[in-house]
């Protein structure tokens, strides 16, 4: 995992998640162009982190006035792409290293494919954002 250097933004962003849900987080994002921010939980504290109905993600959006998104983290990059895809059902990943960029080809369920790739492009986008800062990957390429 690289290093990542948080700015006392996110810190203070992170320090409210917890606060508000009792989860510690891994990891936030700032994602300016979309409005949001994205929290990177473990895997088995998403229920607690979202809360029953989402009533946490509610209150936080409210308090922060932003979208919020939490997205549960793994260190294995297969699992953190489901994670990521999640609800959209991935069918395959494969990475290929290309020019020394690294290029990661997602595919999911023809059905699915919309979900994935998400509202104007937000959940490739978040993809791409995530991927890049853990795992070092310069393009996401759903099909």
């Amino acid at each position: 995992m690289p290093e990542i250097k948080l700015t006392p933004e996110e810190m203070r962003y992170m320090s409210l998640f917890q606060d508000v849900t009792r989860v510690t987080v891994k990891d936030c994002v700032i994602d300016e162009e979309s409005n949001r921010i994205i929290f990177l939980v473990d895997p088995e504290n998403m229920g607690m982190a979202i809360g029953k109905g989402g009533i946490n993600i509610k209150k936080l959006r409210k308090i922060i006035g932003k979208e919020i998104e939490v997205v549960a983290y793994s260190d294995n990059l297969e699992d953190l792409i489901k994670n990521l895809m999640s609800p959209a059902r991935v069918r395959s990943v494969k990475t290929i290293d290309s020019n020394s960029r690294k290029i990661v080809y997602i595919t999911v369920d023809p059905q699915d494919k919309a979900l994935a790739i998400g509202k104007a492009g937000r959940n490739a986008n978040r993809a791409k954002i995530i991927l890049k800062r853990y795992m070092d990957i310069d393009s996401v390429i759903i099909s």
